[in-house]
């Protein structure tokens, strides 16, 4: 594990995972990589060589239940245990540790308004091959929409180490508090606005130019709900929702 207690993998749950990525090999620029000899066919999501992310299938059981989405995984040094304190720091634990035999031991959990992330310790040897944050097809932001600020805060960091950076009066919306994981800030926590259904981890994926993006999204019959807008360092962002209507954003210059 080269970083733990970072934000390391990010996963699809998808009804059509061959439109899927479709959509998103454009969208993005991945690379995929299908992985089909198992009983749970898997398609990893490539920067170069580099495994970045990935997507399956929601089982059909439970279709009826589940809504496609995004997921983030964080890199932790004991699943078990970081289970166990998730559960007493007033979290859950919605799926108990369990083994992808040979390739990772992981648990899904979520904060205590009920935001959703998998913690995970991987078997593989030699770590994880990760690309420079900012490559096209890498995740350059992390963004928690929540309970209160103070409170969830407390919570990421007392499990991870998580440490405060700037924080932006929203004015009604409250406070926008950066986080960094051991040096640059790399996401953002905010009380849950009312127009989003639930608590949820929001991951904003690189591309190369943001409003070559735009076009590519629409080509693919996504659609846009919020942008292009400026943010911090000269870079633009625009929140949109696949052909499926899972959440997804993007981060990049404008040429």
């Amino acid at each position: 594990m080269t970083a733990p207690n970072h934000f390391l993998w990010y996963e699809l749950m998808t009804n059509d995972t061959a439109t899927a990525g479709e959509f998103y090999s454009h969208v993005v620029g991945w690379k995929l990589d299908p992985i089909d000899d198992s009983a749970n066919p898997y398609t990893r999501f490539l920067v170069g060589d580099a495994g970045v992310g990935g997507m399956m299938a929601i089982p059909p059981e439970q279709c009826d239940r589940m809504e496609p989405g995004w997921i983030g995984y964080v890199g932790v040094d004991d699943v078990d245990d970081y289970a166990a304190r998730i559960a007493r720091a007033g979290g859950a634990v919605l799926r108990d540790p369990a083994d992808v035999p040979g390739i990772l031991r992981f648990a899904v959990v979520a904060d205590p308004a009920g935001a959703a992330f998998v913690i995970f310790k991987g078997m593989v040897a030699g770590g994880m091959n990760l690309p420079p944050m900012g490559t096209q097809g890498t995740t350059g932001w992390h963004e928690l929409y929540s309970g209160e600020v103070e409170p969830t805060f407390a919570f990421y960091s007392g499990l991870f180490g998580w440490t405060k950076d700037q924080a932006m009066d929203m004015g009604d919306m409250g406070v926008y508090q950066l986080f960094a994981a051991g040096g640059d800030a790399v996401g953002a926590m905010m009380r849950k606005p009312e127009n989003i259904p639930a608590p949820v981890w929001n991951f904003y994926f690189c591309v190369d130019d943001i409003d070559a993006a735009v076009v590519r999204i629409g080509e693919k019959g996504g659609t846009i709900t919020m942008g292009p807008h400026q943010v911090p360092g000269d870079a633009w962002i625009v929140m949109g929702l696949d052909w499926e209507g899972a959440s997804f954003s993007l981060v990049g210059g404008r040429n």
